[in-house]
């Protein structure tokens, strides 16, 4: 009988444990994802680091995150100088460009085949879109831009951007970059793009048509989506409304079901989040979204895994960020930046200057 009640009171013991770890609160699952990656920045490449360490500075405005959002100026610092030194002719955007397009010959996957055909015989897109306006914005982020900005400035005037940001060919390969990217030259003063951008991705993916797309191109629209919105935002640094981007946040809320039964995460927590830039913390997307993040997780692991069940880290940096920000969402911030009452940012890589204000 003795043992018959140690046997109980152990297994009543190990259900109340069970139910412990998993009555946990969004914020401490967050707060759990968090710690895995922030004892493990060593596993992270550069550009991993500063996508990282550049959001939770937002999110937290923790100073032990400069070292990564410095790593992530001097790495854009690099790779403006490079450009800056590097070209000085259409030829050697195309070289450059050319390049870059071996990358996508060896893939195998829908993706990448999808991303090379559009790019052939556009190859300077490859230097332009992902390359250079992407360093210039995020200089432009942090308060900076490049010692050569006029030179670099006079690259991109050379193109064209409306024939990529429209291109059918091209949205199917690169929906959220080209979101990106035409947000980004608004930002920095260039052409703006923006609604063009949206009609061509509406006209690309009807609604109508979402059943015949393959799973890859379902999330390639979506993405695009989501990333309007998050671009509008400079990414986490200011407010948007909901009214300006009304036909996305209505397709979010009358298909979520089918969202959430043929998308990854990433897809997922993303669409959360921009209801949070919204200030729509209470709208049922928000909560289903946690919801979906949360039962995601690897709790032996700390950290939600990819699709296949992958758990490495630096793979799987992107959905783990998002899912810190859903679900401990702690609002918008400009931070950091140069020139601000509160200077964040200390020193400066090489190639950077403060911008002129406007």
């Amino acid at each position: 009988m003795k043992v018959l009640r140690h046997v109980i009171s152990v297994t009543v013991t190990l259900v109340v444990m069970t139910a412990c770890v998993f009555s946990t609160s969004p914020h401490q699952d967050a707060a759990m994802i968090k710690q895995t990656y922030d004892s493990n920045l060593s596993a992270l490449s550069a550009y991993q680091l500063g996508h990282y360490g550049l959001r939770m500075y937002r999110q937290t405005q923790d100073d032990d995150y400069q070292a990564a959002v410095w790593t992530d100026m001097a790495r854009i610092a690099s790779r403006l100088n490079g450009y800056s030194a590097s070209i000085s002719s259409k030829d050697d955007v195309l070289r450059l460009g050319a390049a870059r397009l071996e990358s996508y010959s060896s893939g195998d996957n829908e993706r990448d085949a999808l991303r090379h055909d559009a790019a052939k015989g556009r190859e300077e897109y490859l230097v332009l879109g992902a390359g250079l306006i992407s360093s210039m914005a995020r200089a432009n982020e942090y308060g900076l831009k490049h010692r050569d900005d006029d030179k670099l400035r006079e690259i991109l005037s050379w193109y064209d951007f409306h024939d990529y940001a429209t291109n059918p060919e091209m949205i199917r390969a690169w929906a959220a970059q080209l979101a990106n990217q035409v947000y980004w030259l608004k930002q920095l003063g260039e052409n703006d793009l923006t609604h063009q951008f949206s009609l061509a991705l509406k006209a690309t993916y009807p609604d109508k048509k979402d059943s015949m797309l393959s799973v890859q191109q379902y999330n390639n629209k979506l993405y695009g989506m989501t990333h309007i919105i998050l671009a509008a935002s400079e990414y986490y640094r200011k407010s948007v409304k909901e009214a300006e981007f009304q036909w996305i946040y209505d397709y979010f809320r009358q298909h979520f079901t089918t969202i959430a039964a043929r998308s990854k995460p990433d897809v997922i927590a993303e669409i959360g989040i921009t209801f949070l830039l919204a200030g729509l913390e209470n709208d049922p997307v928000v909560i289903q979204s946690q919801e979906i993040i949360r039962d995601a997780i690897d709790r032996e692991k700390g950290m939600i895994p990819s699709v296949s069940g992958g758990t490495d880290l630096a793979k799987g940096e992107h959905r783990n960020v998002l899912a810190i920000m859903l679900l401990d969402w702690q609002g918008t911030s400009e931070t950091p930046m140069v020139n601000k009452e509160q200077n964040d940012i200390q020193s400066v890589p090489w190639g950077l200057v403060p911008k002129t204000p406007h």
